[in-house]
């Protein structure tokens, strides 16, 4: 039996992205096919939205959601079904998904995204003739008003809440309940109410049927205060409702084999090729050519991602003979002192401030290591395109950084099984400790390259995860 889910996502790849939950978003529908899954995604109708879309037809209208009047398009997302929630007045907006041109958050995100959820709650349960769904499927905060708009729409539909950060929840004052169009009683500890304000992600972990998060070990680590973000009892009440799937990555996008971007392509049996990507990079990025280590970083720019304890050993792995790429953007001050970092090591340190997609896969295939010194990290995708293009990830042990690198420690390099480096706390002498052994194993030849090989050989696809979801879907359905 072919189990029918929408997925309800903010964003999804190549349509509209800003980070990871796009590319998961975009990949769920085809890594779920194989195992008797039709997965429909359910997006904003932002403007490059529409744009893609063309002359869709409309296939259900609202006068009005949430306020304002609405239609649901219909479309493709690649080879798979797409709805789109027209609603000019909430989504068509210069700007990104979340924020205007400045950066500056969007004033009614509330109403937006309750407005989006509610339109999805309604498809889900059956609204629009001709569309029926077994199960939906919410992510992150954006969607989490899904589950609870059908438990108090009384629709028995089972569902999954997927939180892809915990730390983005959602949080707004008790003032904006009046216009959530719900029950009074959905103003509650077990519903909606949150520290007495509302809280969409809080709301999304109490009504659904099961909880995912993107890796298994920050499953177990959002049950503790200092992941959990003040949300770790809610999640440590649901027990075995909370299951931890790891994300994949496409590997038909991520192939160095077929890259299009890539100066030269490669493959584990064609590993030497790889060099003519490195000496590519090096004059992209106008740093000295010659054989030390290259070091990138491709991640925003921010606390979180542990920025500035990179920041602090800089001049150490500079002066160890490496140099350092850094592409993304965030925080203005951990911008302006990575610049002054490339001021102070010209030909050494270089720094590229926004996105690119075509230059994050050529340096995955011409660094030599990927930095991901996260202070915690549900997945994380970049550490898994280093795997795929052989760029060894140097990642702190946390969420699915733990899950997907395996420390080159002398068990794991005996066996062959070591695919990077891994280090404990997120501060100046564990990061410096850490760049300290993967220069040393780099200048070790023969060690380098059974560290790319055991990478570039492991099993990054979506294929274990789909069937995961494909299971959790189907005993969910099967119980309710």
């Amino acid at each position: 039996m072919t189990l029918r889910v929408l997925s309800i996502a903010s964003e999804a790849a190549p349509l509209i992205k800003t980070g990871g939950l796009a590319d998961v978003a975009g990949a769920l529908p085809a890594a779920l096919a194989p195992h008797g899954v039709e997965m429909t995604t359910i997006l904003p109708g932002y403007p490059k939205v529409m744009a893609a879309l063309g002359k869709a037809k409309a296939v259900h209208t609202w006068p009005s959601l949430l306020g304002e009047p609405a239609r649901l398009i219909k479309g493709k997302l690649g080879a798979h079904p797409l709805l789109v929630v027209d609603a000019p007045a909430f989504f068509a907006r210069d700007g990104g998904p979340y924020a205007d041109g400045g950066g500056r958050d969007w004033g009614d995100n509330w109403r937006r995204f309750a407005a989006f959820a509610r339109a999805a709650a309604e498809v889900a349960a059956g609204a629009v003739k001709g569309l029926a769904f077994d199960l939906a499927h919410a992510h992150d905060w954006q969607a989490a008003m899904t589950p609870a708009y059908l438990r108090y729409d009384g629709v028995s539909l089972p569902s999954v809440m997927t939180i892809h950060n915990m730390a983005f929840q959602g949080h707004y004052g008790a003032d904006i309940f009046g216009g959530l169009a719900l029950p009074r009683e959905a103003f509650a500890f077990d519903g909606v109410e949150y520290h007495g304000g509302v809280g969409f992600l809080k709301a999304g972990l109490e009504a659904a049927s099961a909880i995912t998060t993107v890796s298994p070990t920050y499953a177990r680590e959002i049950r503790e205060a200092q992941f959990g973000m003040g949300l770790e009892g809610l999640i440590r009440s649901r027990g075995a409702r909370v299951h931890g799937i790891v994300n994949g990555i496409d590997t038909a996008e991520w192939n160095p084999e077929t890259d299009p971007a890539l100066a030269q392509r490669f493959s584990v049996r064609t590993l030497p090729r790889r060099i003519a990507n490195k000496r590519a990079l090096e004059a992209e990025f106008a740093l000295d050519s010659h054989d030390g280590p290259l070091f990138v970083v491709i991640t925003r720019l921010t606390w979180q991602k542990g920025m500035d304890v990179l920041l602090e050993v800089v001049d150490h792995l500079v002066g160890l003979g490496g140099r350092l790429a850094v592409l993304g953007s965030g925080d203005a001050a951990l911008e302006g002192a990575l610049h002054a970092a490339a001021a102070r090591h010209p030909g050494k340190v270089s720094v590229r401030i926004g996105y690119d997609e075509a230059l994050s896969h050529r340096m995955q295939a011409g660094g030599d290591a990927i930095l991901v010194p996260s202070r915690f990290e549900p997945c994380g995708l970049t550490q898994l395109y280093g795997l795929a293009y052989g760029c060894v990830p140097v990642v702190s042990r946390t969420g699915g950084l733990a899950d997907t690198v395996v420390d080159a420690n002398l068990a794991a390099l005996a066996a062959g099984a070591a695919t990077g480096v891994q280090f404990n706390a997120v501060h100046y002498s564990a990061l410096a400790d850490a760049i300290d052994r993967t220069i040393s194993l780099y200048s070790q030849t023969d060690v380098w390259r059974g560290l790319q090989r055991a990478g570039m050989k492991s099993d990054f696809s979506w294929s274990r995860s789909g069937n995961a979801y494909a299971d959790l879907y189907a005993a969910l359905v099967e119980d309710r």
